[in-house]
């Protein structure tokens, strides 16, 4: 089965070109995850995930690698175009979003189930086919996604479950990897939004890829999440800080948010004076999805006839472009929290500097600090703000500070709720 092509290739780009080009194509993409027309500053990154790819498909197990950072740095758009590269790679993949409404369990056992039938065509498989499908099944029945239940089935089964999902990954993961490693297979998961997981759900995983790793098994997971991932990940298990590479995503230098502004708009044949990109790099501070957002709103000012972007351009877009941020990207979040949640992150805009510490915030709200915890462990679990140290908070999503400004310019707290 032919895999979905990951990238419009530039050639194919020109044949919208110049005044037309202009006119009727925006070559930036802001979203979520929305690959860009050119990634920027991940070339490293990019290297050394093709790297542990080859790697793993030559049969040495390779540690799992977890991509964290703040919203809007670019790790989902990271995750894909690592995904992109295992097309020509006999690598099984399957990509799982973690969230509410989706359950990991069925996602994990969806995508076993694919890659069981894809290797129990072959010949050197055929010895673990049978037990591969039977734990299979027994697992699908244990963990029912409707109510969320973990019951072992009724049927008879030679390789049953036990009910403990660790366990139970633990074998059903090694079961594939010996597929993999009999079929010359490597098997992948990408694991976006990774911080939504139950600890129950991560320290299954973890356990499942040690064991994998124990026995030099071809499986492995990249996986990208909020900065609070590593402190879940060292409280579920000790030793994942060696089962994982931990890689941060930040924002781009100079140079690399020159190239995220200036490589989409080349195809078009459109160009940027040196003082529009100093203005945009100042006002987006090299946050990548920023950059997309600025200069999506830039593009569709421009003039039919126009291929140059001057700082008149750059200035006029700018108050469009927190528009889209403060209705979208900040307002999402923001709306997600109570009224006393509210009143708790107006409080750490108050703070002279970012991160604060919790007795800073309380002293804004003029409480204890025991009596607003139950607010930063809220806030930390909608993955509004993440710690940053001892008794440091600050928020996941860069300029939210700034933006509770433009919504409550006094920041004034309003203790009582309407």
């Amino acid at each position: 089965m032919k895999k979905e092509v990951c990238y419009t290739k530039t050639d194919k780009k020109k044949r919208i070109m110049g005044e037309t080009g202009m006119k009727y194509a925006n070559p930036y993409t802001p979203g979520a995850g929305f690959m860009p027309g050119h990634i920027a500053g991940r070339k490293e990154s990019l290297e050394r995930a093709e790297k542990y790819l080859n790697t793993i498909v030559l049969g040495y197990p390779q540690q799992s690698v977890i991509y964290y950072g703040l919203r809007g740095v670019g790790k989902t758009v990271l995750l894909n175009a690592i995904e992109c590269k295992t097309d020509d790679m006999p690598v099984l993949m399957g990509h799982i979003e973690i969230a509410e409404k989706k359950n990991f369990t069925q996602q994990i056992t969806n995508y076993s189930k694919k890659f069981i039938h894809k290797m129990s065509f072959k010949e050197t498989a055929k010895d673990f086919v049978s037990k591969a499908q039977e734990l299979l099944k027994a697992f699908t029945v244990t963990y029912n996604p409707e109510d969320q239940s973990f019951k072992v089935g009724m049927e008879e089964r030679e390789y049953i479950v036990t009910g403990d999902l660790s366990d139970d990954l633990t074998d059903l993961f090694v079961t594939m990897g010996k597929m993999a490693e009999k079929t010359g297979y490597a098997i992948c998961f990408f694991v976006d939004e990774i911080q939504y997981m139950k600890d129950e759900e991560i320290g299954a995983l973890v356990n499942a890829i040690h064991r994998c790793n124990q026995l030099r098994l071809p499986l492995m997971i990249f996986g990208a999440g909020l900065p609070k991932i590593l402190k879940t990940l060292g409280k579920v298990k000790s030793y994942s800080e060696r089962l994982f590479r931990f890689e941060e995503i930040d924002a781009l230098s100079d140079e690399d948010a020159k190239d995220a502004i200036v490589k989409p708009a080349e195809p078009l044949e459109g160009s940027y004076t040196e003082e529009a990109l100093r203005r945009i790099i100042q006002e987006t501070q090299g946050y990548p999805y920023f950059i997309q957002e600025l200069c999506s709103a830039i593009w569709e000012e421009l003039a039919p006839e126009q291929t140059v972007i001057d700082i008149d351009d750059v200035e006029h877009a700018i108050v469009k472009f927190y528009k889209n941020l403060d209705l979208g990207f900040y307002k999402l979040r923001y709306d997600r929290c109570t009224h006393k949640e509210k009143i708790f992150i107006f409080a750490m805009a108050k703070c002279k500097k970012l991160p604060c510490s919790i007795s800073n915030v309380a002293k804004m709200m003029e409480s204890e600090v025991a009596s607003i915890s139950p607010y930063r462990a809220q806030l930390i679990n909608k993955s509004v703000i993440y710690a940053t140290g001892y008794a440091e908070i600050d928020f996941t999503v860069p300029g939210f500070d700034r933006f509770l400004k433009r919504v409550n310019p006094e920041l004034q707290i309003d203790f009582d709720e309407k």
